[in-house]
């Protein structure tokens, strides 16, 4: 049974190492890794969206568009749960391809917690872009946006955080580089 809660997808960087807007493009048989994502996502959860500065997509897709005009994870996590009427959203960056249903239904075994976020850890670090965000981590990202300090890391250790083990890396490799993208492609 999918979990009634929507998943997001964080589309909205600036792409600024990849030179040109990831989220926009091909990716598998994909016309775009938006789409990719967003096709994947839509087999595990009932309501799929996608957060970004605009809606600058070519597919029937529904956008949260940022309410904020500074650039950052953290106001895409204001914008949504400020457009929202939701208790909780699963958050997934646009530029991590090759986590699959595994990892997010082993994220989601703890969804019955009252922790205000539930994210992947791997040996590299902290994963904030792959996990479960509830609404009561609202007042917490609005005071790092008044404070302007919009590292998620910091976000989540005023929060109460549940930071979910993985063994291994390889699925939360952000396409962040050309080359990073060309080997990606090569898997699909």
């Amino acid at each position: 049974m999918m979990p009634s809660m929507p998943a997001v997808i964080f589309a909205g960087g600036k792409s600024s190492r990849m030179g040109k807007d990831k989220a926009l493009l091909p990716f598998g048989s994909y016309p775009t890794l938006t789409e990719f994502q967003h096709a994947k996502l839509s087999t595990l959860f009932q309501k799929v969206y996608i957060s970004a500065k605009t809606n600058k997509f070519h597919f029937a897709c529904n956008v949260i568009e940022d309410t904020q005009q500074e650039s950052s994870p953290l106001v895409g996590i204001v914008s949504i749960f400020e457009t929202l009427n939701v208790e909780e959203v699963f958050i997934l960056s646009v530029d991590v391809p090759f986590v699959e249903k595994n990892i997010v239904g082993e994220i989601l075994k703890y969804a019955q917690t009252s922790n205000d976020a539930i994210v992947a850890q791997s040996p590299s670090g902290i994963q904030p872009l792959c996990g479960l965000y509830r609404k009561s981590i609202l007042p917490f990202a609005q005071k790092q946006l008044e404070n302007h300090n919009h590292k998620l890391h910091d976000l989540l250790s005023m929060a109460d955080t549940l930071f979910v083990p993985f063994d291994v890396d390889e699925p939360f490799t952000n396409l962040n580089h050309p080359q990073e993208y060309e080997k990606a492609l090569k898997r699909f």
